[in-house]
């Protein structure tokens, strides 16, 4: 069975984070526990001379003088006794002070006792400690070690300790994100307008700040925009061209057919050029609308819809209005108008009624238009939006037209900030759902 692995963070910001974080707790870790360990040394190396030091003064001096001398030291770190207490117990061999009072005094035999009270279930490492030395003519010289015992290293890790670390560890945290965040933050700008592209390639350029590589990554992005705008408006202006220039031929046509004498080929004729012609209009439309539109102005967006379902009425169409807004949405009149009338026409045609929702978040307006038609697969519901597609269910022009009316529709909407999504309501029939931004963008 394979081990099981460990989740990396997707995000450039989550790994450097992560790659900061660790580093730097094991350097403070490690930083923090050789610190530790060199200060009980230090301590056990200096509680070792202190008692050497007074073993040595002790020595040469009478009893009388030795007990006059021992009161003299009671101020002293090292509390000196007249004899060892009851209660004690021998302490193992292996402990640091023990050893650094052999070094300190190796022509002396220290004995380490642990102080035990009774009744007293401590573990031994905590208890206090008392060290016992033979002097010269035999008398035993006994200090008792302030406070409890100076553990080993593997418990002194006490709260203050350990309150600093993670002190110490949380302010690492937070000047690691501002740095990662600083450095990061020209990609996370960089993603942001390599997916605005798509929606709008004739945005403002990025800006040219940051580190080197970020300004020659935003150079190289803005030259592609640059590219990409530039055959944009090339593409637009042949098609423009095209369908422009195919209006006087087909002018011709007309006239000529005018002139045969057989009426039902004359019919077909006719009927062919009015469809050729209406592909025409259809493509000098879809041209205009990846053009830049007039400056944004500010819409009732109620009124419009409303004025919208007073033409459907007029031509015999059942649509209905439901809900308002409160605030005039800023955008192009005659395109919002356009690609509104688009959605409208196309709900009739496949669903005859339609129904029309208008409501308003504190960010959007939101639009929503259903139809009672047979609605579409899932696979169909970005398609549709490509230009001069059409579902298998429209085939023929009379009823599926040229397969541009919802092209125009979603490059007008995105003109304007705006989005439409297709989706199949659960009573039946397809739902149109267009958000428009409040505030225009920056």
């Amino acid at each position: 069975m394979s081990a099981m692995k460990l989740p990396w963070p997707r995000s450039l910001f989550s790994r450097l984070m992560l790659i900061w974080l660790v580093g730097i707790i094991l350097v403070l870790a490690i930083s923090i526990t050789i610190f530790i360990k060199e200060r009980s040394q230090l301590f056990f190396k200096g509680i070792a001379q202190e008692i050497a030091s007074n073993a040595d003064i002790l020595d040469p001096l009478a009893p009388e003088e030795r007990n006059r001398s021992l009161g003299r030291h009671d101020r002293m770190r090292v509390r000196l006794l007249r004899a060892l207490p009851e209660h004690i117990q021998t302490f193992p061999e292996d402990h640091p002070l023990l050893v650094e009072l052999r070094e300190a005094m190796p022509e002396r035999r220290p004995v380490l006792y642990v102080l035990r009270h009774g009744g007293d279930n401590r573990a031994m490492e905590y208890m206090p400690l008392v060290v016992a030395v033979s002097l010269s003519d035999g008398t035993l010289f006994t200090a008792r070690l302030p406070g409890k015992n100076p553990a080993p290293f593997a418990h002194t890790l006490h709260g203050s300790v350990l309150s600093a670390f993670l002190a110490l560890v949380a302010g690492v945290v937070i000047l690691t994100w501002v740095c990662v965040r600083i450095a990061t933050r020209p990609l996370s700008r960089l993603a942001a307008a390599a997916r605005a592209l798509g929606e709008d390639p004739e945005r403002a350029p990025l800006a040219l700040t940051g580190p080197t590589e970020v300004i020659q990554a935003a150079e190289a992005f803005n030259q592609m925009q640059r590219r990409i705008s530039t055959h944009m408006r090339e593409r637009t202006r042949i098609l423009a061209a095209i369908s422009h220039d195919l209006q006087t031929p087909i002018t011709r046509l007309r006239l000529r057919a005018e002139m045969v004498d057989d009426e039902e080929l004359k019919a077909r004729i006719q009927s062919d050029l009015d469809a050729m012609q209406g592909l025409i209009r259809e493509g000098l439309d879809y041209a205009r609308s990846m053009e830049a539109l007039t400056p944004a102005q500010p819409i009732e967006l109620t009124a419009l819809l409303s004025a919208l379902c007073g033409d459907a009425a007029d031509m015999g169409w059942n649509v209905t209005l439901d809900g308002h807004t409160s605030a005039p949405f800023m955008g192009q009149p005659l395109a919002l108008r356009r690609a509104l009338w688009n959605l409208i026409e196309n709900g009739v045609k496949f669903g005859d009624a339609v129904n029309i929702v208008v409501a308003e978040t504190p960010g959007a307006f939101h639009i929503t238009i259903r139809d009672h038609g047979p609605g579409l697969p899932v696979e169909e519901r970005e398609r549709v939006f490509e230009p001069f597609y059409r579902t298998e269910t429209s085939r023929n022009r009379e009823t599926g037209g040229t397969g541009l009316g919802l092209a125009i529709t979603r490059n007008l909407l995105h003109a304007q900030r705006g989005s439409v999504t297709l989706d199949n309501h659960p009573g039946g029939g397809l739902v149109a759902t267009i958000s428009l931004p409040r505030a225009p963008q920056a």
